[in-house]
């Protein structure tokens, strides 16, 4: 009976877990898409939603590495595995930023308006 109880609370966790970073990477996502800053990818300027489509190829590649949000960040949104270069972010009147540190800094803020 233990063990079950056990088993069955494991279950709702990771669950719960699991939907957690579901929804946290979909916000991330939708922040990408509905952004009016440009990404850049190997020296080339994408829109929002063009990089949105590059982040969820690279997520349903990297879907068995991926256990937080945090590793979405990193393995879908960080930099080209081809050739090393990291993602920058160029919003209007404010420096380049690499993607991995304004997708965290995204991450961040939704964290503390949700808990």
């Amino acid at each position: 009976m233990k063990i079950k109880l056990l088993c069955s609370s494991f279950l709702f966790f990771s669950s719960v877990v699991f939907a957690d970073m579901q929804t946290e990477i979909n916000h991330l996502l939708s922040y990408v898409g509905s952004t009016d800053c440009r990404y850049e990818r190997n020296g080339d300027m994408h829109t929002g939603i063009e990089a949105v489509a590059h982040i969820k190829k690279k997520y349903d590649y990297y879907l068995d590495d991926i256990e937080s949000t945090e590793d979405f960040i990193k393995y879908s949104a960080t930099k080209s595995k081809m050739s090393g270069q990291y993602y920058l972010i160029h919003c209007p009147d404010k420096s380049p930023i690499k993607s991995r540190d304004w997708l965290k800094a995204e991450l961040t803020s939704y964290r503390k308006k949700t808990n």
